[in-house]
């Protein structure tokens, strides 16, 4: 059998921590920036973490099984 091949895509957008958690970026920074509060666009900028649901499901694709 070949290797399994990683989510191309949520290699892209996915990190592991050091603790093992999974961190990504939040959406809605790109445009219509006027529109939107300074207090919403301030809790853009901040990383989010993979809830525990989501994880196992992450982890798959980033690993590629």
């Amino acid at each position: 059998m070949p290797k399994m091949k990683s989510h191309s895509g949520a290699s892209k957008r996915f990190k592991p921590t050091g603790s093992g958690r999974i961190k990504f970026k939040r959406a809605g920074m790109r445009h219509n920036l006027s529109a939107k509060k300074k207090s919403v666009k301030r809790d853009l900028r901040q990383t989010g973490i993979v809830d525990a649901t989501d994880q196992e499901r992450v982890e798959r694709m980033l690993r590629g099984g």
